[in-house]
């Protein structure tokens, strides 16, 4: 038996997770996230406890990165903040799956 959930209802859902710590729209980014790999053929039951185990969100990819072996290049240390976040979210990109919404990102587990 299959229920079918909006954005919002499975959005809702996630944030009312207490063992989570997803912002609304951290919430919603990842589900919109979730749609689009569904919509590519691949069919997802919505299991909250296992998202929350699977993502993470953060702030920003350098918080993302802070406790994940990510070694700045010594060019980087140099560099604008925006510099240095850029650098963290593709260091990002090429280990896991990244969801970047306004307000912070959502990183896979790896």
């Amino acid at each position: 038996m299959f229920q079918t959930l909006s954005t919002s209802e499975a959005a809702d859902i996630l944030k009312a997770d207490a063992n989570a710590a997803w912002s609304y729209a951290g919430a919603h980014a990842l589900v919109e996230w979730l749609e689009e790999v569904e919509e590519g053929g691949e069919p997802i039951e919505f299991d909250a406890v296992a998202i929350r185990c699977d993502f993470s969100e953060y702030a920003s990819a350098l918080e993302a990165v802070a406790n994940s072996g990510y070694e700045a290049e010594a060019d980087d240390d140099e560099a604008d903040e925006d510099a240095q976040e850029a650098a963290a979210l593709a260091w990002l990109e090429n280990r896991t799956t990244v969801v970047t919404f306004d307000g912070g990102i959502i990183v896979g587990s790896f």
